[in-house]
């Protein structure tokens, strides 16, 4: 997967069931017009920004080598993010929320590699380079706020997800895809709208990562640092967006000091925000981070951790208080007096001990699912887990011996044991019996016939999170997203206004060039009336080269400005930047 694909040390780190998103970048397909759309919108946010990012975004620029004049590309970046300890790779449009988290966790960036269409130069829903390259890559710079990031990825992708996440997930993909791509019928875009709209407003309780997209958003993507009366910004959103960087700077954007609230507060990815989060440092975030993690069922488990996995659906792990974990899909969990006594998984299951595989209990040995046992034994105040040698032999939890072990909470256990399994502190986590029956109440939870029967041993469950704990136990190479980024179209017209941008482009670099700045101006004037940026960088060739001409392109665009009010200001802006440079000494 990763053949084409430019490398680092960091890379090489990533498992193959991350590895199946990355796709290459192909540089060669991004046309003269997104060239400029990316040229335009950093000469704007780098004059803009200045003013109002945070000390790192500038610093950041340097120290990622991205370039305002074009399109970073991956083999450039990758070079120089390696020696800030990061990686980036290329990927398609959005992509699971609990894989996007993963690459963070192993200090990997994704980047989506489309780049917006001019007609979408202030925002644009779907995920593009200049939201991933321009906002994301110069932030990760401050070392500090990486290590936030890293962290947040790690526990990012162990919060247990629904069943309607991923219905929000995918909904929210199609939406931001139609928005993007030329030409797409105006009610597709709303049937697509109010099914996001329907899912958003459902009335579900949320999920971990529901909450955690939510902080997420608030912080990464759309996060504000300082005070609330004197902000600035740092969310990768914000950095990337011409239109909402301006706006989120008015009263007219509520602003809230960043709190665990914010989990609870949903968002809005098509439409700007009326509310941003204020965080005083970035050491800020990772303590609200951590006040998360404590309530999540990655650290708490028990019974509410087991039923969080249950009702997602998805393929989760446990971990019992001896370390050893199970992974598959869970469907049941019998209790007792608000604890969990037994657990059952279905189909697919391995059983590991930190994050490592257990020899011998792989999906090959466990096809059908997994059942085990949990707590101490009935009328004995010490578990098997604090048992010493003594006290195992004491009760016949030795090889050869049938045993008959009563749990609290009424699982029985009853068969002749095989062996056990020890840890390296030398405690007992996982005992093999044959000709093994267990029993819950009169219900038969396991037969002799079935086979070799292995119990976990723990007397309580100390985590449960989304995912294996080897993610080598399982084939998790499935990703086949339900839709695929719509690539802009090719027509006479287009390649002509793209050729026009491209002999502008070449003035600029001292190149060969098939039209003079002159004739392309004459060109998109006369065949291209609608268009506007390459006028405004005409204009700011023409006047280093020819002032007069300068003042006949300046005429143009004020013309425009007034046909097309819309994008009046784009427009003033391209001049302002012009002419500021001019006086710049």
């Amino acid at each position: 997967m990763l053949d084409n694909i430019p490398s680092n040390e960091i890379l090489d780190r990533l498992p193959a069931h991350l590895q199946q998103y990355i796709k290459p970048q192909n540089y060669e397909e991004y046309t003269p017009i997104n060239q400029a759309v990316w040229r335009y919108v950093m000469r704007k946010n780098v004059d803009y920004l200045s003013k109002v990012a945070h000390d790192s975004y500038l610093e950041g620029l340097k120290k990622t080598g991205i370039s305002i004049d074009s399109i970073p590309n991956m083999y450039g970046m990758n070079r120089i993010l390696e020696e800030i300890g990061w990686a980036a790779v290329a990927v398609d449009g959005f992509i699971p929320p609990a894989a996007f988290m993963e690459f963070q966790a192993y200090n990997v960036l994704v980047i989506a590699s489309d780049i917006r269409q001019l007609e979408h130069i202030e925002y644009t829903p779907a995920p593009d380079i200049i939201h991933e390259g321009a906002g994301h890559a110069p932030i990760i710079a401050n070392p500090e706020y990486a290590e936030y990031l890293r962290r947040f990825g790690e526990i990012g992708c162990k919060a247990i997800s629904s069943a309607h996440d991923y219905e929000v997930y995918e909904a929210i993909r199609e939406l931001s895809i139609l928005k993007e791509a030329e030409d797409t019928p105006q009610e597709k875009i709303e049937e697509v709208e109010k099914r996001v709209d329907d899912l958003q407003n459902a009335d579900v309780k949320p999920s971990e990562m529901a909450q955690i997209r939510n902080l997420h958003w608030w912080t990464v993507e759309y996060g504000l640092i300082g005070t609330p009366e004197n902000p600035k910004i740092y969310g990768a959103g914000l950095l990337s967006s011409i239109g909402e960087s301006k706006s989120c700077m008015t009263d007219k954007v509520k602003k809230y000091p960043y709190n665990i609230e914010a989990s609870k507060k949903e968002f809005d990815i098509t439409k700007p925000q009326p509310q941003l989060y204020v965080t005083p440092d970035f050491a800020h975030l990772s303590l609200v981070l951590e006040e998360f993690a404590n309530k999540m069922a990655l650290r708490r488990g028990g019974l509410e951790g087991i039923q969080k996995l249950i009702d997602s659906k998805n393929l989760g792990t446990i971990e019992f208080s001896t370390g050893i974990q199970v992974s598959g899909n869970f469907t049941r969990v019998i209790e007792h007096e608000g604890k969990p006594v037994y657990i059952q998984t279905q189909g697919e299951t391995a059983l590991a001990y930190r994050e490592k595989e257990i020899v011998g209990h792989g999906v090959s040995s466990h096809k059908e699912g997994f059942g085990s046992p949990i707590g101490k034994l009935k009328g004995i105040n010490l578990s098997i887990e604090d048992m010493s040698p003594r006290d195992l032999r004491a009760y016949d939890i030795y090889e050869g011996e049938n045993v008959s072990l009563e749990f609290e909470g009424g699982i029985k256990v009853e068969g002749e044991i095989i062996t056990g399994t020890r840890n390296l502190q030398g405690k007992i986590i996982l005992i093999s019996f044959k000709d093994c029956s267990v029993t819950y109440n009169g219900e038969v939870l396991f037969e002799p016939e079935w086979g070799r029967y292995d119990m976990a041993v723990g007397k309580e469950v100390i985590s449960a999170y989304a995912g294996p704990a080897d993610h080598e136990s399982f084939d998790l190479i499935t990703h086949t997203p339900s839709t695929t980024t719509i690539k802009s179209k090719k027509t006479p017209e287009k390649e002509e206004l793209e050729s026009l941008y491209q002999s502008v482009r070449n003035i600029r670099n001292g190149e060969n060039t098939k039209y003079s700045l002159n004739a392309a101006f004459d060109i998109v004037k006369k065949h291209h009336p609608k268009d506007w940026l390459l006028s405004v960088e005409i204009y700011e060739l023409a006047t280093e080269l020819d002032p007069k001409f300068a003042e006949e392109v300046k005429e143009r665009l004020l013309e425009i400005s007034k046909e097309r009010p819309e994008i009046a200001h784009l427009i003033e802006d391209g001049i302002e930047m012009t002419e500021n440079k001019m006086v710049t000494p």
